[in-house]
């Protein structure tokens, strides 16, 4: 995922596996990161945690409890393998298996620039379940004419390198953090990334800028109190190893963003990293009860359904704690028509300070669109899983609608060439029910959406059961059915 000039890294596609079998159940996650070697060129490094008592241990003749679990990767390009490898991972012998630690492993593939397929199959050779497999795409981008920024990636320890090994970089031990994911025990962010050419680029011993903050996720509001600005000087690579504290940040979902700025403080190069907080026992307060209305073109607005109504469609691109905070407006029967609209006027200045109106009748032509086209029986569209796309996103490049694909209950292909900081990204969506119009969303390779490595097999009309969502999906026997190639060609 990039843009020209950012490149996000950290992509969890593979989460929280679990098989109804008698054997235990292989809890599996894998993330990556994409670095840059001055001397060999872009690298990706893949991050597998296995939770430990979910590993099958098998006794040897020494007493020992061995494990057996096999990975295959394989990195593609138009059906090309231009990296593979099938190993086993090295969990150390066990004296038993009553407290078995969580082990990383961690690998690295030399890859040019480019975009690719990723495949990754993990199986647990001493169970009987079947193998967890999972399927993602990146693109690799580090120019050597531009100041670049690896992928960023979180930390959960980190101590000087005593022996050097495959968790070692630039001098340090790095434990990485595979889950993006911060519950309200941990009190600080570690992250690690390298910053390229800005000695190439800028001359030699010439200062810059590094500034890491916290923005919130859907509205890209910059939190200010959690920032770091430091001033550099220029290397062949430059390294950002430092924490954040996030004891006081609220729950929901955040970018960490890194911002590197010229002498003059303009920004040469940026790249954010996505991430969830569980913080419960935070409450951010919005400050709105102290604007003033007057003038402000939420005064026009008076009837309190109509106000309510604006509110809710706000949801698709509001914040966790904006959207918690409206439904507990909306709850009390008794709240003024005033707190109604500071709270609808703050919400669009912190969006748009100078013109919040131009900011909600934008915004409120794309609704008045969507209720058009998405709205179903019960709910209007703003409500529906295409409607909050639409609203989150806006509207797709293409549209691949299938109303009538043999075999298919009617399904809808949503691409985007570009999304924010991700590039050829899809959602797909499907309803068994033709005629209410209710498409639900089954699977999308964006951050932070719902991913089902199994979703084709959702939208079969009949005979699922004959089908074994462990193996590679074919539309053999499914005469006339186009599902496979909308879906990669469109």
């Amino acid at each position: 995922m990039k843009t020209s000039r950012t490149f996000l890294i950290l992509l969890l596609f593979i989460a929280g596996f679990t098989h109804q079998t008698s054997a235990k159940k292989l809890q599996t996650y894998v993330s990556y990161v994409t670095f840059c070697s001055p001397t060999d060129g872009p690298y990706i490094e893949t991050y597998l945690a296995f939770a430990g008592n979910s590993i099958q241990f098998v006794k040897n003749d020494k007493n020992k409890y061995l494990s057996n679990i096999e990975i295959t990767m394989i990195f593609s390009q138009n059906n090309t393998v231009k990296a593979f490898d099938k190993y086993f991972v090295k969990i150390p012998d066990q004296e038993d298996t009553l407290n078995v630690k969580n082990f990383i492993d961690q690998h690295r593939f030399a890859l040019p620039n480019g975009s690719y397929a990723i495949e990754i199959q993990i199986t647990d050779k001493n169970s009987s379940n079947k193998s967890i497999k999972g399927k993602d795409s990146l693109t690799i981008n580090f120019p050597s004419d531009k100041i670049m920024i690896s992928g960023i990636q979180p930390v959960e320890t980190y101590k000087p390198t005593v022996t050097p090994s495959v968790f070692s970089k630039s001098g340090y031990d790095l434990t990485p953090m595979v889950i993006n994911f911060y519950p309200k025990t941990v009190n600080k962010i570690s992250y690690y990334t390298e910053i390229y050419n800005t000695e190439k680029l800028l001359g030699a011993n010439e200062k810059f800028i590094t500034k890491c903050y916290i923005e919130t996720f859907e509205s890209k509001n910059e939190l200010q109190e959690f920032e770091l600005i430091k001033r550099e000087t220029t290397k062949p690579v430059n390294v950002i190893l430092q924490e954040l504290p996030i004891d006081k940040l609220p729950s929901g979902n955040y970018n960490l963003v890194v911002e590197i700025r010229d002498k003059e403080n303009k920004i040469i190069s940026v790249n954010k990293m996505f991430f969830q907080r569980s913080n419960p026992d935070i409450v951010s307060q919005i400050n709105y009860e102290t604007l003033v209305l007057n003038n402000s073109f939420v005064e026009k607005i008076i009837n309190r359904d109509t106000l309510i109504d604006y509110i809710r469609c706000l949801y698709p691109i509001s914040t966790e704690i904006e959207k918690n905070l409206a439904q507990s407006l909306i709850k009390q029967n008794d709240v003024s028509i005033d707190k109604l609209q500071k709270y609808f006027l703050k919400f669009w200045m912190d969006r748009n300070y100078t013109n919040p109106e131009q900011a909600w009748n934008t915004y409120h032509f794309e609704v008045i669109r969507v209720n058009s086209y998405f709205s179903t029986g019960i709910n209007k569209g703003y409500l529906t899983d295409r409607g909050r796309v639409y609203l989150q996103y806006g509207p797709p490049n293409s549209i691949i609608q299938a109303p009538f694909d043999a075999g298919y209950y009617p399904y809808e292909i949503w691409h985007y060439y570009q999304l924010g900081n991700q590039t050829n990204k899809k959602f797909v969506f499907y309803t068994r029910d033709e005629a209410s119009n209710n498409y639900e969303l089954i699977n999308s390779d964006a951050i932070g959406e719902i991913s089902d490595y199994s979703w084709m097999y959702k939208v079969l009309r009949s005979n699922q059961d004959n089908y074994n969502p462990d193996i590679p999906f074919q539309e053999d026997g499914i005469y006339g059915g186009k599902l496979i190639d909308n879906f990669k060609n469109y």
